[in-house]
């Protein structure tokens, strides 16, 4: 019998990387992943911005789930998923049936949906089936290792939980965003601290105890699960970097000091309208003469009676620009560049992106948010990591702090579990 021939153990000096083999085993590795999306961009935002800081971004794949859209579906967005698709397809049913009786021939049958609700008025996309993507996890273990499954959002919370009960051997599913469910369905949960703000004193006074267990069911949070200051998102050192020299002939005769305005929109906790933009356009208003120019960009959420506003009073002023969604998007132009920012206080997103860059950050409108947004915004404004916009500020005043690293400190623990169970990355 012919002797196998094992490599030789690298020495301490050698250039070479180690074989695998002496890494614990191939099938320890992990070398890819798939991301799990509900469609909104902020969501997936926070998934992909996970797996490009473990090294993965360009070896995943992206899944969604979809709920149907149209009619009656936009009044059951809050049901499960599962429940909601099948309410959608037997309504279809109904209809497709109710027209072959009335043999109408002005109108024609509407193909009836698949099971999953895919061709339900939806768009064409990577349908997220957690069989199907089980079966691909064992099938490809051998070859290929272990899959890295990150989900995001309240309708991937049912798809990311089966993989992990199926398949809990060949995966490792991170959840991010506190699934309101039991957390040891997941091998790793990542959500933000103010996501336990109903277990804090002041969140107690608000919320009845019978809906404490529903909000938050799980006190204190388990090892596996990771609290952040706010979102994961896709800013770093290196992204910043590369924006400033992709956006250097944009923005490097723009006057400075820079100041960068980020408009989101209203949310069932952080409530306004055209009050908040005049105040925000005086405010603007208040400090252009230590500014050097302002750029001021809206968000898909933006209502128009709001822009609206912004434009008529600050359009014509030579200092500003309003960005009208029609050029490139320069985000991340805006993030290398500016100088110091405003953001108005809806959106942790786009105030946890301003806050890693280590830039003065201003907040618009905190007096109208409650519940949990009050404490992220009041535990922000502690670390000194933000304050209030006044319109009294000199912008020519620059202030610092440790930028926030929520994605990184996160894909650390990301590696430390991965460590535990005997497996690591392999980019």
């Amino acid at each position: 019998m012919r002797r196998i021939q094992l490599p030789e153990p690298p020495s301490p000096t050698a250039r070479r990387g180690t074989p695998d083999i002496f890494e614990s085993g191939v099938h320890t590795f992990v070398r890819r992943a798939v991301v799990i999306g509900n469609g909104s961009a902020a969501s997936e935002n926070q998934s992909v911005g996970l797996v490009r800081a473990l090294g993965l971004a360009d070896k995943h794949v992206l899944y969604r789930v979809t709920r149907p859209k149209g009619g009656i579906n936009d009044w059951l967005q809050w049901l499960p998923v599962s429940l909601h698709k099948k309410i959608d397809y037997i309504v279809r049913m109904i209809q497709g049936y109710s027209q072959l009786m009335l043999k109408s021939q002005e109108k024609k049958l509407m193909p009836l949906p698949s099971e999953n609700g895919v061709s339900a008025g939806l768009l064409a996309v990577l349908e997220a089936d957690a069989k199907q993507i089980v079966s691909f996890a064992r099938e490809t273990y051998e070859k290929e290792g272990p899959l890295l499954v990150v989900a995001c959002g309240r309708d991937t919370i049912s798809t990311a939980s089966s993989i992990k009960r199926l398949a809990s051997e060949n995966v490792f599913v991170v959840q991010i965003q506190h699934p309101r469910s039991i957390l040891n369905r997941f091998d790793m949960v990542i959500t933000p601290k103010h996501d336990y703000y109903p277990l804090t004193p002041e969140g107690q006074k608000q919320i009845p105890r019978f809906l404490r267990s529903w909000i938050t069911p799980r006190d204190p949070p388990d090892s596996h699960v990771v609290l952040t200051m706010g979102a994961l998102h896709q800013v770093d050192f290196s992204s910043i970097r590369s924006a400033a020299a992709t956006w250097h002939d944009e923005f490097s005769n723009v006057p400075r000091p820079l100041l960068v305005v980020n408009l989101g929109g209203p949310t069932r906790n952080c409530r306004y309208g055209v009050d908040l933009a005049k105040q925000l356009a005086v405010s603007l208003l208040g400090v252009l003469a230590s500014c050097g120019s302002v750029r001021i960009s809206f968000s898909e959420r933006t209502p128009q009676k709001v822009s609206n506003v912004i434009v008529k009073e600050l359009g014509n002023n030579p200092k500003v620009y309003i960005c009208d969604g029609q050029e490139p998007d320069l985000h991340m132009g805006h993030l290398a560049w500016a100088d110091s920012f405003v953001v108005t206080a809806d959106s942790v997103s786009m105030i946890s992106e301003a806050c890693s860059t280590g830039k003065p950050v201003y907040v618009m409108g905190v007096e109208r948010c409650r519940w949990k947004f009050n404490e992220f915004h009041k535990s922000l404004r502690e670390m000194g990591v933000v304050r209030p916009f006044t319109g009294s500020e000199d912008i020519s005043e620059s202030w610092s702090y440790p930028p926030l690293s929520d994605t990184a400190d996160a894909a650390k623990k990301v590696h430390e579990a991965l460590a535990a169970r005997g497996w690591k990355l392999k980019v």
